[in-house]
């Protein structure tokens, strides 16, 4: 696949007013969430649940496209569509999750690097066929007493530069996601200055491995104070810090960049999003690639009755969206 053609899934990705549903749990994360309202961690029950969000009644006017599991993209809706055909008929575009997780990054206590290179190659080129037409792969980065190291920060830079090359040789766009994590008591300007060198080191890798960036989407945390900081940041100053942090550091080139939501209420991932696109214009389109704040108010609802409450729960998932598709045009009013 051309540059121009990963060009052009890029920007559908970041279609003015649209974002993406990340529903790539993996089964691990998914019965965590199952237990959490009591549904029972079934095969069946989670493409169930998968089915219900995808197949939202006028979904695709506020999301452009999808993050799916493995599991996922070779699952059926009930009438025998597989989801990624589903998806491309109903005008969004299926992603996948590519990455193996994270693991401890031997040598440096209380870090981490993400694994999956192996076979990766292999992988992209079943997904294609399968139907995706982008990747995600999640780096993860801890702030704590003298972390994160360098050394921690250029090992996932350099692994999610190469898991992009990859991708692109096989024409999926890559997502490149390297999270800076919220927990901890670190107060905003260190969420700043981490987040800063992270994204600085990550470009030089996709540089250095002939990335194209006008193929790529950036999936970035907000700069925020830690969770256990007792430190209260107005939306205004997150939504300031943010974008300053990405202007210093993210080229103009880059098609987009979507936000995860990382551990945010519902309400704030919106708000903050809303409050940087009302501050612009910015180089890029701000838009979402949120999760659990697209859809824990539907999970609880479904939870209650699978049959009688599932038109409810897919009208929260259609509020959820239309509220930060608005959000990603700066339109969006607290109600």
């Amino acid at each position: 696949m051309s540059i121009e053609q990963l060009a052009e899934t890029a920007l559908a990705m970041v279609a003015p007013g649209k974002g993406i549903i990340a529903i790539d749990e993996s089964t691990g994360t998914i019965a965590k969430r199952f237990a959490g309202v009591g549904i029972e961690n079934t095969e069946e029950n989670r493409r169930a649940y998968r089915e219900l969000l995808l197949s939202t009644p006028d979904l695709n006017e506020y999301i452009s496209g999808a993050i799916l599991f493995d599991e996922t993209i070779r699952q059926k809706t009930k009438d025998g569509v597989p989801f990624a055909q589903f998806m491309t008929d109903n005008g969004m575009i299926p992603g996948i999750k590519v990455d193996k997780g994270t693991h401890a990054l031997a040598g440096f206590p209380g870090e981490v690097v993400t694994e999956g290179l192996d076979g990766l190659r292999a992988r992209l080129e079943e997904y294609y066929k399968l139907g995706a037409r982008f990747a995600k792969w999640r780096a993860v980065i801890n702030i704590g007493d003298d972390i994160p190291s360098g050394t921690c920060i250029e090992a996932n830079a350099h692994a999610l530069a190469r898991y992009a090359a990859l991708c692109q040789e096989q024409g999926l766009v890559p997502m490149v996601e390297p999270e800076v994590l919220m927990d901890g008591n670190h107060d905003i300007e260190t969420c700043y200055e981490v987040s800063e060198v992270t994204l600085r080191a990550l470009f030089d890798a996709l540089y250095n491995q002939n990335v194209a960036l006008e193929g790529t989407i950036l999936k970035a945390s907000m700069v925020l104070p830690g969770k256990d900081s007792g430190e209260l940041a107005p939306v205004e100053e997150v939504a300031e810090a943010t974008l300053m942090c990405l202007k210093s550091a993210v080229p103009a080139i880059l098609p987009g960049i979507v936000f995860l939501s990382g551990g945010q209420s519902d309400d704030d991932a919106t708000a903050h999003l809303d409050a940087m696109n009302r501050m612009g214009p910015n180089p890029w389109p701000l838009s979402f690639s949120y999760g659990r704040a697209m859809q824990s108010a539907a999970l609880k609802l479904w939870s209650q009755d699978l049959v009688g409450n599932y038109a409810k729960a897919q009208a929260t998932v259609y509020q959820r969206a239309k509220a930060n598709g608005l959000a990603a045009l700066g339109q969006w009013t607290r109600g």
